[in-house]
């Protein structure tokens, strides 16, 4: 599976961006799909996911009523709306696919994920 990752940018806080995550293959609809962050010296961390039918989503504390994960398996694509953007959100973002098939869980670790996108720059400064 290839993830390409797309809608980075620089963006003055408060503002807002929308991430695309598009796959290739046959397995996107039957995964789970992740979004993770890693900033400058920092470990990369998971900011959101969905499970593979859409009914269930985690974020992140500190982006929880400010991000929002989505999904539209019949164009096998993951988005991530990033509202109310603040400077610590700055980081390379990337998408990532849960490496087991149907997962009643939806996975926090990076570990769980498989298949991994070349990333996207974010960066939040006025």
């Amino acid at each position: 599976v290839h993830l390409a990752e797309s809608g980075g940018g620089l963006v003055q806080p408060g503002g807002s961006l929308r991430l695309s995550c598009a796959a290739s293959g046959r397995t996107f609809s039957s995964s789970a799909m992740g979004w993770f962050r890693q900033a400058p010296g920092k470990e990369r961390e998971f900011v959101a996911g969905m499970d593979w039918s859409g009914s269930s989503t985690a974020y992140v504390h500190s982006v929880k009523g400010r991000f929002t994960v989505s999904r539209d398996n019949a164009k096998n694509t993951m988005y991530l709306q990033m509202d109310s953007l603040k400077p610590e959100d700055t980081a390379v973002y990337y998408c990532a696919k849960d490496k087991t098939l149907l997962r009643l869980a939806l996975p926090s670790k990076a570990d769980f994920y498989d298949s991994w996108g070349q990333g996207t720059q974010v960066t939040v400064s006025s």
